[in-house]
């Protein structure tokens, strides 16, 4: 009687919550003060790696994209304007005017960062936003829920500056100090979309969300640092339960920890149809559907968390994740694979 009383309340809860999946993307990428053309033609790169992911590979429209550049000529076609302060905060009222509530907002730092007498900066043209700019101007965006990415270097400061309810946050270093060049935002975006995408999708589900995105370029930084035989300089963190304490190792179904919300972050097209890849095959396409739609009710889960006890909500989990098991073995059984190794 317990269980079905119990069953019956997460029902209830989950009946009144949209599913992440349904939620649009709204894309803001910004690269920085270059200081060197090798640096501009780089952070361009990513940046526009990112934006053709979303476009082409998720289906996101023109207008849920907005980049700003050092300079517009760059690529005049897709530049909306500087990336000077007052463009950057220009766009984030766009993005706020755009978005309805619990819409995601994904917005992207590329370049050069600096940390000076406990201030963390983002290096732009003319003046720059320190991280507490950020922060003001993100409270603009208080109903939807943030993806804020600091692929700069010295960027580790911005975690506990941004960290909220409601906000994702990714920085490249675990702290201002961390000054040296960074390779961590060119695996990043290369997870969506850049060639990345096929190892960064770890439950093959044809999307990718934010937390297999930060996981694959932690992954990658070390991997390149550790076969070029030199000293890592750069520690990716990131922080999403609103705690100021970043992690290298977000864990999403361990309590009080990061990584819970990072996991259920995906690029979404206004139509909802953001994943790609699903076989041709009629029943093995039927197989992968189910697992995502088991997918999704973990993520409307872990979105009521507070709302309900938590012995609740952990058998909840419990019995979605060996659905979602059972399901991956029938997958695996029809293409022919062997089941994983413990």
């Amino acid at each position: 009687m317990r269980r079905l009383w119990a069953g019956l309340v997460v029902c209830a809860l989950l009946a009144g919550v949209a599913p992440a999946s349904a939620q649009q993307t709204q894309l803001l990428v910004i690269t920085g003060l270059s200081g060197d053309p090798a640096y501009a033609e780089q952070f361009h790169a990513w940046a526009t790696t990112l934006i053709d992911a979303a476009v082409e590979r998720y289906g996101l429209a023109p207008d849920q994209v907005i980049y700003l550049a050092e300079k517009v000529e760059v690529d005049p076609d897709r530049v909306y304007a500087r990336s000077t302060q007052e463009e950057v905060e220009a766009a984030i009222e766009v993005i706020g005017g755009r978005a309805a509530p619990n819409d995601h907002v994904f917005i992207l730092l590329v370049g050069h960062g600096s940390y000076n007498s406990g201030e963390s900066r983002f290096n732009l043209p003319g003046r720059d936003f320190t991280a507490e700019d950020y922060d003001r101007l993100l409270t603009t965006l208080a109903a939807q829920r943030v993806t804020f990415v600091n692929a700069a270097t010295s960027s580790g400061g911005f975690i506990e500056a941004l960290s909220g309810e409601g906000r994702t946050v990714v920085t490249a270093t675990r702290s201002g100090s961390q000054w040296n060049e960074t390779v961590f935002g060119g695996y990043f975006v290369a997870a969506f979309g850049g060639g990345g995408e096929a190892e960064s999708d770890q439950n093959k589900d044809g999307r990718v969300s934010v937390l297999e995105a930060f996981e694959y370029a932690a992954r990658r930084v070390e991997q390149v640092y550790e076969s070029d035989g030199r000293l890592q300089t750069e520690h990716a963190l990131l922080d999403d339960n609103g705690d100021g304490e970043g992690t290298r190792d977000p864990d999403p179904l361990a309590a009080a920890t990061d990584g819970a919300m990072a996991r259920t972050l995906f690029f979404t097209a206004a139509d909802g149809a953001s994943i790609e890849g699903l076989p041709d095959d009629p029943e093995l396409r039927l197989l992968y559907e189910e697992r995502l739609a088991l997918q999704a009710q973990i993520e409307t889960l872990q979105a009521t968390r507070g709302g309900i006890d938590d012995a609740v909500y952990q058998a909840e989990l419990e019995e979605l994740l060996v659905a979602i098991a059972l399901k991956s073995r029938e997958i695996r059984q029809m293409e022919g694979d062997p089941a994983p190794q413990r």
